[in-house]
């Protein structure tokens, strides 16, 4: 992807109005523009909102509507506040659901879904004289590097030994690897998988250093003519490893609650937490949401219903807690585990893994 996804959320994360005005317009689009939908999440906007927020709102869907002009428009993202004099437009790579949210700062939770589901990973097909490397992102190939050797394949009878033939066929097979491996430490990301015919691969990952063993998540016996079916069979394994995450990460926050350790959940606690920069892994169920308020001015976050902020008697905003939770994760560098694990459910729907206590 041109941009990268974790850096523009970590932007957006930061940018919110002071006032805790509903300010910022957040648009998420998928494929073909539906206008009956744009146009019936205005309408009810419009009927709830007065006085300068709707000043805003209006401005600001009039900045929005300069990129809907075009009627194939294919998952996009728009945030927008003409009070903040903000606009940010994304195309993303792969479908969202349509969204139309007016909040006191930029809706995320779409954005950090697709961050957490499609992590990016290093296909790497090889056999003893030939490797092709794809760096792989949001289910699509953004960058490939082909490597090749020749290897003598054949003993001739006649003017060399059997043994010193295999030496010297080994030599040049384990310097191919090395130029492999060090293609490889430069683009590797956080899971590598490995695939090809034979016994190449495996003798491929003995040669491996530590800390690229590490993120081989696995191997696929496959010929390089299948190489299209191969990318395919790829992002399938990375969908499983993922949802083996998740259910690891409740797994672990469990097993972390059960001995007191370094585990927070439900709302009010993992909350307090993530605001604190303790959450190294913050956990949600996946679509949960909880109605809450916030005060922008003190950026104090409670459940339910308040108008006036108890703590600097400001005016509030209504909010989803879990999102404003999100946000807090994402100022302070935790990482973010959507699941579907129904034991999650029971902890409060939200939990975190924590760096200290």
């Amino acid at each position: 992807m041109e941009q990268n996804l974790n850096e523009i959320i970590r932007e957006l994360s930061e940018i919110y109005d002071k006032d805790s005005e509903d300010t910022f317009v957040s648009v998420y689009l998928s494929k073909t523009l539906d206008t009956k939908f744009i146009q019936r999440r205005i309408k009810a906007c419009r009927a709830i909102l007065s006085g300068n927020e709707l000043n805003n709102f209006d401005l600001s869907v009039k900045n929005i509507e300069k990129y809907l002009d075009n009627p194939n428009i294919e998952n996009i993202a728009i945030f927008n506040s003409s009070k903040n004099n903000f606009n940010k437009y994304l195309k993303i790579p792969v479908k969202v659901d349509n969204l139309f949210i007016i909040d006191s700062s930029p809706y995320l939770r779409p954005l950090a879904r697709i961050v957490d589901e499609w992590e990016s990973y290093t296909l790497v097909l090889i056999n003893t004289n030939s490797a092709k490397i794809y760096s792989i992102s949001m289910g699509k190939i953004d960058d490939s590097k082909k490597l090749s050797k020749d290897i003598m394949n054949k003993h001739k009878k006649g003017g060399m030994s059997q043994a010193r033939f295999n030496r010297l066929r080994r030599g040049s097979i384990n310097s191919f690897f090395k130029e492999v491996i060090e293609e490889l430490s430069k683009r590797a990301d956080k899971q590598i998988i490995l695939a090809g015919p034979g016994t190449a691969k495996t003798k491929f990952i003995e040669e491996l250093p530590q800390n690229l063993e590490e993120k081989v998540i696995d191997v696929i016996d496959i010929s390089f003519e299948e190489e299209n079916e191969l990318i395919k069979k790829s992002m399938q394994l990375v969908r499983e490893n993922e949802k083996r995450k998740s259910d690891d990460a409740v797994k672990h926050l469990k097993s972390e609650i059960l001995k007191d350790g370094l585990a927070v959940y439900g709302a009010n606690e993992t909350l307090q937490a993530v605001k604190n920069g303790q959450v190294e892994l913050l956990i949600i169920q996946k679509d949960f949401k909880l109605a809450g308020w916030i005060c922008e001015n003190c950026q104090y976050v409670g459940e339910g219903i308040k108008k006036v902020c108890p703590y600097c008697g400001n005016e509030t905003s209504e909010v989803d807690v879990f999102e404003e939770i999100l946000e807090f994760a994402e100022r302070t560098d935790a990482e973010i585990e959507f699941t579907d694990n129904e034991e999650i459910k029971d902890l409060g729907h939200i939990g975190g893994l924590l760096r200290y206590k």
